[in-house]
């Protein structure tokens, strides 16, 4: 019987919400093997999405258009890391507003990773990503609203095969022409604070 080396992806099917004025696509996954972590990640992306759904004021307003869609950005080895993006648009505004979120899932457990769960336990990564983000700002020359210090603790992520990428809102680094600004940073640059048999682990090799 022939074996992978590596687990398969997971299949993936969108899932579209239709309203008036709104059309939003769900990532949904199939995991025939663990169909309750299945379940608990597509509850999760779901509830997410309605949260989105809420902050471009739609409930309020009806008449604003609204529009989402998601991106896989790792679906390997039992770990899958998206974005979800809505688009909302209010009548009247002088323009829309767009709101992005990150979920990386164990797809065999359904657990959803927080920023921290990838370092060990009492590990300064607040620091060693600031600097990095920093550093990063100077390189590019990104002129921020107010000089950067540091990212929250629950900074919005996502991850690749190789890295993790660290993401800002619209308005919450710099102006709005800016749109979300990404920090990708190397999974081998954070080899002292990595949590033991944890993502970054996982995807070493």
């Amino acid at each position: 019987m022939a074996t992978t080396l590596y687990p398969l992806p997971v299949p993936i099917v969108p899932h579209k919400i239709i309203k008036p004025k709104l059309e939003v696509y769900v990532p949904q996954i199939w995991n025939a093997q663990a169909p309750l972590a299945a379940k608990t990640i597509n509850q999760i992306i779901h509830q997410t999405v309605i949260e989105l759904i809420r902050m471009t004021g739609y409930e309020e307003n009806d008449q604003t258009e609204v529009m989402g869609s998601f991106e896989i950005k790792l679906n390997e080895r039992g770990l899958l890391s998206l974005t979800l993006t809505v688009y909302g648009y209010p009548p009247g505004a002088a323009h829309g507003m767009t709101y992005q979120r990150g979920l990386t899932f164990d797809v065999n457990t359904g657990k959803l990773y927080t920023l921290s769960d990838l370092f060990k336990p009492g590990a300064p990564y607040v620091e060693v990503l600031s600097g990095n983000v920093s550093q990063q700002i100077k390189q590019r020359d990104i002129p921020t609203l107010e000089p950067f210090t540091k990212i929250k603790p629950d900074q919005d992520f996502y991850m690749t095969d190789k890295a993790l990428v660290l993401f800002f809102g619209l308005y919450e680094l710099a102006a709005y022409v800016y749109g979300f600004l990404y920090f990708p940073i190397s999974i081998y640059d954070l080899n002292d604070i990595k949590a033991e048999n944890g993502i970054i682990d996982t995807l070493w090799y």
